[in-house]
């Protein structure tokens, strides 16, 4: 079970970092925000890898790009000066719901599926 918890830790950490390096992607402008992008990138994605090692590849993969967009959405909408409609939000509540969702009906791996 704490290898279980440890895998949606790692899936935390993972779409936490992707908020930055999706916000580096769009205003990177020297070599050295490049860089601090591109580490985020490989920190984000060697989170992914270890949280498959727990949970199914398909979950983390469903849970880190759902909670990635709600967070970059909502920062777009909160910060950047998107607009916000009652739709978008609407969508954004039930991409959450869906990760929350995926995260409490997952069960662990077991060993024969390492």
């Amino acid at each position: 079970m704490g290898g279980f918890i440890l895998g949606w830790t790692y899936v935390l950490f993972a779409a936490i970092i992707e908020v930055f390096w999706v916000l580096g992607l769009k205003y990177s402008s020297t070599p050295l925000h490049w860089t601090g992008t591109i580490i985020a990138i490989t920190l984000s994605f060697y989170f992914v890898i270890k949280a498959c090692e727990v949970i199914p590849s398909g979950t983390v993969y469903a849970v880190f790009t759902g909670s990635g967009a709600a967070a970059i959405a909502s920062i777009d909408f909160l910060f950047l000066g998107s607009e916000f409609t009652m739709g978008k939000g609407l969508l954004i509540l039930l991409i959450i719901i869906g990760v929350v969702g995926i995260q409490l009906t997952t069960p662990a791996k077991s060993v024969e599926e390492g």
